[in-house]
């Protein structure tokens, strides 16, 4: 798919649970090579809006993505016991053996993500944040999608490993081509990397690109206090 075409396209989502909706007839597109990023206060439906994208929980609305897209998916937490005898290079078999791909894709994602032969080897509950972290992306990678979706990806990481983790992303989505959709609370990253933000809110949802979008009033209305950082200086920009 070239750069700038459409691979996703939803109209008039809505999300409720009951007598109360989580979110109302929002609408965007994303472009193929985009990196989206989904900011809004606590509640406002960010993880919800993602797995509505992923068709994991009942919405109503239209979501269309491009034929021939395939989503990798990294959740913002992840419902296993880390404490289990499990090897991460079992970890990711379990989805190699799953999805019938090659073995060396193993190989060929650990090396993209930066995960050493001796950490393949390690038992999940021995490794550190940053790099659990960089095994669930490592996951999401294999079937080789051309459309991730990243939800807080370093949510429980110290200010460090933070930064890795979105330098990672950056540069998988700068050397592949692929379109990221990033649920992130740090806006100052966001205002980095991102080519288009999704604001959404009780109000009207809104979209544009970083500078239009993240000004100090718009972020204030949406967030209810004045934001503390909202822009990295132009040389900055990754």
């Amino acid at each position: 798919m070239a750069p700038g075409e459409s691979i996703l396209s939803v109209h008039n989502l809505t999300i409720a649970f009951g007598r109360h909706t989580i979110l109302e007839n929002v609408s965007f597109e994303a472009q193929a090579g985009d990196c989206l990023a989904v900011i809004g206060p606590n509640g406002a439906g960010k993880t919800l809006l993602l797995k509505a994208l992923l068709h994991l929980i009942p919405c109503r609305g239209e979501i269309r993505w491009a034929p021939g897209t395939r989503i990798g998916y990294v959740p913002q937490k992840v419902a296993a016991d880390r404490q289990l005898p499990l090897r991460l290079q079992d970890f990711l078999d379990a989805k190699i053996a799953f999805q019938k791909l090659p073995p060396a894709d193993l190989n060929r994602v650990a090396s993209a993500v930066g995960l050493a032969p001796e950490i393949l080897d390690a038992g999940i509950g021995l490794l550190s944040g940053g790099q659990f972290q960089k095994a669930l992306i490592a996951f999401a990678l294999l079937g080789e999608p051309n459309a991730l979706l990243f939800d807080e990806p370093t949510a429980s990481l110290d200010e460090l490993a933070e930064e890795n983790i979105y330098e990672l992303l950056h540069s998988l989505q700068r050397d592949r081509g692929m379109t990221v959709i990033l649920v992130s609370h740090d806006i100052s990253v966001v205002y980095r990397y991102a080519s288009r933000v999704l604001c959404l809110s009780k109000g009207t949802p809104c979209m544009g690109a970083p500078r239009e979008i993240l000004t100090p009033a718009m972020l204030q209305d949406l967030y209810g206090t004045p934001p503390r950082f909202y822009r990295h200086h132009p040389a900055e920009r990754g």
